[in-house]
Parts: C-alpha cells; sequence; structure tokens
C-alpha cells in the first residue's frame, strides 16, 4: 500500500508540473505583445482608396503582430477626428490619419501628444503650426505629379504635330483642400503657365469621384465645346469624364486628350483601349511602409519626417507592357 501511496503521489506530482508548465508557456506565449494601430481612413470614394484600404488591412494582421482598429471617415474630417478620438481611448500603439483635408488638426492631434500616441500621417498632409504632432509622413509628391502630367503633354503634343497649336484645356480637380489636390493643381496650372498655346479655360472639383467627374465634364463641354485637353485629379474622375465625353459624341484619347492621376489597374485598360492618353501613378501601397516605420520606432529608431514613395509616368505606349506588373 505504501509503494502505490508513493507512485500516486509521484504520478500527481508529475501532472501538476506538467499542468504548470503548460500553463506557463501560455501565459508567455498570450503575453506577447500586439501592436495595435489605429487607421482613419478618408472613404473609398475611388479605386486608389479602395487598392491603399487593401495594404494596409493585409500588412496589419495579427500573423504580422498588429491589431488594427480601421476606421471609414466616409470624406468627413469630422469622422476623422471622433475616429482619432476613439483610438486615443482605446490606448492604441500607433495613429494612421490619411486626412481629408490639410487644416483643422491641432486640436485633436495635441490630444494624441498628450496621450504619448504617435501619429503617422499617409497619402495626404496637413498644415500645423507645430510639425512634433505628428511622427512622419508617407504619401506621393502630388507637387512632382502635376508638373509630370504637364511635362508629358509637352512632349506628347510636339510627337503628334499639335505643338504650335493653340489649346483649350480644362481641370477637373480633387477634393479642394486636400494635399492631393493642392500639390497636383499647383504642378499642373504653373506647367501650363509657362506656354502661351495653352489655354487653361475653367477648374472645377471633381471631389476625386467617377460621378462627380461625369458631372463636371458634362458641364464643361456645354460650355466650352472645343476642348482640347482635360486634366483629371484622379483616375475614378477620368472614368466619369470619358462618360461625359462619349455622351457628347466625341471619342476620349483622340477628339480630347485625357490626362489623369493614380494609375490604377482600369486607367491601364482604359490606356490600352485609347481612351486615356497618359496616367501619372500615385502609389497607395502604404502599408509596408508605415509598418516599416512603426518597427524603428518600436526600437527607438530616428526615421525621416517626410518619406515619398516610388511613383512612375505612364501613357498608351507602355501601358500593355506594364499591365502585368500592376499590384492595383
Amino acid at each position: 500500500m505504501k509503494i502505490k501511496r508513493i507512485a500516486a503521489i509521484t504520478l500527481i506530482a508529475a501532472l501538476v508540473c506538467s499542468a504548470s508548465f503548460a500553463a506557463g508557456k501560455k501565459k508567455t506565449t498570450s503575453s506577447k505583445k500586439m501592436i495595435t494601430v489605429g487607421y482613419a481612413q478618408v472613404g473609398a470614394e475611388s479605386d486608389w482608396r479602395t487598392a491603399n484600404t487593401e495594404s494596409f488591412k493585409s500588412t496589419f494582421t495579427e500573423a504580422n503582430g498588429y491589431k488594427l482598429i480601421f476606421d471609414d471617415a466616409q470624406q468627413k474630417q469630422e469622422n476623422q477626428i471622433k475616429a482619432i478620438r476613439n483610438f486615443i481611448q482605446q490606448d492604441v500603439d500607433y495613429i494612421v490619419v490619411a486626412p481629408v483635408v490639410e487644416t483643422g488638426w491641432e486640436t485633436v492631434l495635441k490630444e494624441a501628444k498628450k496621450a504619448g500616441i504617435p501619429v503617422i500621417l499617409s497619402d495626404r498632409q496637413m498644415k500645423l503650426s507645430d510639425d512634433s504632432l505628428y511622427t512622419c509622413w508617407v504619401g506621393g509628391n502630388f507637387l512632382k505629379e502635376g508638373q509630370d502630367s504637364v511635362v508629358w503633354l509637352n512632349k506628347y503634343v510636339k510627337k503628334i504635330g499639335r505643338d504650335k497649336d493653340d489649346l483649350n484645356i480644362v481641370l477637373i480637380q480633387g477634393t479642394i483642400g486636400s494635399s492631393a489636390q493642392v500639390g497636383r493643381t499647383q504642378g499642373i496650372t504653373e506647367g501650363l503657365a509657362k506656354n502661351p498655346k495653352y489655354h487653361l479655360l475653367a477648374k472645377q472639383t471633381g471631389e476625386f469621384t467617377q460621378a462627380k467627374g461625369q458631372e463636371v465634364m458634362e458641364s464643361f463641354l456645354k460650355a466650352y465645346p472645343n476642348i482640347d485637353v482635360v486634366f483629371c485629379e484622379n483616375d475614378n474622375e477620368a472614368f466619369g469624364a470619358i462618360d461625359a465625353i462619349k455622351a457628347a459624341g466625341k471619342k476620349p484619347g483622340k477628339d480630347i486628350i485625357i490626362i489623369s492621376f493614380d494609375a490604377v489597374h482600369e486607367a491601364f485598360n482604359r490606356m490600352i483601349a485609347g481612351e486615356i492618353n497618359c496616367a501619372c501613378e500615385c502609389n497607395p501601397l502604404h502599408g509596408p511602409r508605415v509598418a516599416e516605420i512603426i518597427q524603428k520606432l518600436e526600437k527607438g529608431e530616428k526615421v525621416e519626417k517626410i518619406q515619398y514613395v516610388t511613383e512612375g509616368v505612364f501613357d498608351q505606349d507602355n501601358a500593355a507592357k506594364e499591365l502585368p506588373n500592376r499590384k492595383y
């Protein structure tokens, strides 16, 4: 009996030790810190924005060590400000914002700074009196994109033998006050002003949407029957402009030169079809770059304040060749 009791005690002890080891192992695994990121997205107004959102969602996964709290602001700044305050209350580790417009952020960013939460800006920029309110910005060089589009037009009209012609031009702008609109409009208008043969007849916001782009182009065509070139500050506006041009009995890409921005997958299809002449790229795949920044900050390393993504210019000559390489 004594031997049996000793054996039983030994077995129970072994089981207890085994259970303790398993519990300890589970505790160690579950205590691994997940980095919580709150992302206040503009909305889903375009193909570009959809690709941008997917880039974050596919990067900031639990498998990669992140918990992503995503908020769609539906193109309203007040919704983004509310989202940022919710992120602060949830004590996230990092806040990422793609601001709807450039101004009006001072108060809420001061609240984030007071809470000790780093803020990273994605895509669009903010105008602030104190740049220390955000850690860094990742996005495209919107001014250069606008400048590149006019450089392309200069080369193209020379190529087709129209460099001596007077050209009537209209501009469908993005959401007024957004950094993409501000930079692209500046680059375009300053570039056009250098050529006395270019006549900018009108500019109006298409709000970065296809429906509004079509509406604006329809009004332009009624007011100015002899339009030679239209600049659309994103691809979706260009898709809308194409519908308006077709409805007016004109051929997009031939009767009217169309230059757009973003260079999403469908824009390449439209270039191959001859409907869009040029698409200046705005790379939406910011997720991996932001994750790289966060990992550096986790290690206590410094990061550059302004970080541009790589971008190109595409047209009907290279669209078919480049299309298989597109990730968005």
